[in-house]
């Protein structure tokens, strides 16, 4: 491991590439899911989605993209894909995924 490789056993925000709201369209209408989808320099870190608490409903909900180093990295470009079901997790306006290139608000209409 390098100098700048996170420490074993530690989150931190990892980078995505593409954040989709997905709901299908059929009756009764099952509850939207978020899918997150980029690569890890190491191929196996567990890559979660980690909405942020609130007293009081916001705006955007905010959903960090999270990755849990292993106490043994391999390093790896590997790619991934994480699902969220939303029921709960959405603000009056949407939902706002925050990774660690980027953030990005996704209106849902229907919140």
């Amino acid at each position: 491991m390098s100098d700048q490789d996170p420490p074993a056993g530690s989150s931190q925000l990892v980078s995505f590439e593409r954040a989709d709201v997905v709901s299908l369209m059929i009756y009764p209408a099952p509850p939207p899911k978020l899918v997150v989808t980029g690569q890890v320099p190491y191929m196996n870190i567990e890559v979660t989605l980690n909405p942020v608490r609130y007293i009081q409903r916001p705006e955007y909900w905010v959903i960090e993209v999270v990755g849990q180093m292993p106490v043994i990295g391999l390093p790896a470009l590997a790619p991934y894909a994480v699902e969220l079901d939303l029921t709960g997790l959405i603000g009056t306006r949407g939902i706002e995924v925050v990774g660690a290139n980027q953030t990005e608000r996704i209106d849902i209409p229907s919140a």
